[in-house]
């Protein structure tokens, strides 16, 4: 326990799933984490148990006034920003010949711009201070393609590379800011369910199929994508930057 004692968090999507997951370990291990979401009721009952250790604030990602006021909310709240996590997403399964641009631009925008302008900002807020951590979730989905996966492969391969870009030039300017990007496999959340029910797939029917396309033989639970997000927001990761870790039961390891 104490790993991150001391530390100040801002996590998006944190009303549900990874980033509610996310924000419940950082608190249990001593930080006071900013939750931010757009769903203002799932928001509120997610904090409800955690009490004082954390605060919510109203976030639509995609926009860059409200990320603007997130960040200085928070850090006139908890007095800094140590670590932010880029938790919130979107996925839509269409191929190429299905997608629509309306779905390519909103896929785009959640994914690929909402992380871009956190990094940005968060990056602003954190040199002040001395430095943290920024994670970013991508998804195995940002290493390897799949052929109904169009807008969702493009979004989480730009998380991955946009990292890169920001770890390099946070550490050429010296601002002791690590960024480091997170890629969980098929993971039990309502976006993923989501995802299944636009594809036509029942969430049981894909569990039934990861026993035999996942080398681990199941789905991952968000708790352990949560605990991934731990270790690259803790001292622990403090030599590792610019890089992807794998949270995926080895299904890009076929």
């Amino acid at each position: 326990m104490g790993r991150l004692q001391g530390k100040t968090a801002l996590v998006t999507g944190a009303a549900s799933g990874i980033g509610r997951r996310t924000t419940e370990r950082f608190v249990e291990e001593g930080a006071r984490v900013a939750m931010t979401d757009i769903n203002a009721e799932g928001l509120a009952a997610a904090a409800a148990p955690l009490g004082d250790a954390v605060i919510t604030l109203h976030h639509d990602i995609t926009d860059e006034q409200s990320w603007i006021d997130v960040v200085g909310q928070a850090v006139d709240q908890l007095g800094s920003i140590n670590i932010l996590v880029n938790s919130a997403g979107t996925g839509k399964a269409t191929n190429i010949e299905d997608t629509t641009l309306e779905d390519w631009h909103r896929v785009m925008a959640i994914n690929a711009d909402g992380t871009f302008l956190g990094c940005k900002h968060g990056v602003i807020a954190m040199k002040e201070t001395g430095g943290g951590a920024i994670v970013n979730l991508s998804s195995v989905s940002g290493l390897i393609g799949g052929h109904n996966m169009t807008a969702y492969n493009a979004s989480k391969g730009a998380v991955r590379l946009l990292t890169k870009s920001v770890a390099l030039h946070c550490a050429r300017k010296g601002y002791n800011i690590r960024c480091n990007s997170l890629h969980p496999g098929g993971t039990e959340t309502g976006m993923f369910d989501e995802t299944l029910r636009h594809r036509g797939i029942t969430p049981e029917a894909f569990r039934d199929m990861a026993k035999t396309r996942n080398p681990l033989g199941r789905l991952a639970q968000p708790i352990e994508i949560a605990h991934g997000a731990l270790f690259l927001a803790s001292d622990e990761s403090s030599f590792m930057t610019g890089s992807e870790l794998a949270l995926d039961g080895g299904y890009a390891a076929r």
